[in-house]
């Protein structure tokens, strides 16, 4: 069993930054994936970026390379999302995930409202 827990989000104007935190609690081997997907009013849920146990060779949507950074702090079984330049479509909940392997993520978090504001 695994539970994860976001915070970070909120409001802010477009050119704003926010960072977003996601702690987890996995009861199995340390060495798993976590990331970042979001969900828009109207859209599907969409990968954002992911990072391995290393923390080395991240992987990034498109929609947000050069704005984004994903980090983690595996003493505290944390992931950051860094998000610079934030722009009005990137309004949407944002979810933390946990894949145990190379398939689709095993774990979710509950999610966490970003708005960003024209």
């Amino acid at each position: 069993q695994g539970q994860l827990v976001e915070s970070g989000g909120g409001l802010v104007q477009a050119g704003g930054s926010l960072r977003l935190s996601c702690v987890a609690s996995v009861r199995t081997s340390s060495l798993y994936n976590m990331g970042w997907f979001r969900q828009a009013p109207g859209k599907e849920r969409e990968f954002v970026a992911e990072t391995n146990w290393s923390g080395r060779n991240p992987r990034y949507a498109d929609s947000v390379k050069g704005r984004f950074t994903i980090s983690r702090d595996n003493a505290k079984n944390t992931v950051y999302l860094q998000m610079n330049m934030l722009k009005p479509e990137d309004t949407a909940v944002y979810y933390c995930a946990v894949s145990l392997g190379a398939g689709p993520p095993d774990y979710w978090g509950q999610g966490t409202q970003v708005t960003v504001s024209s």
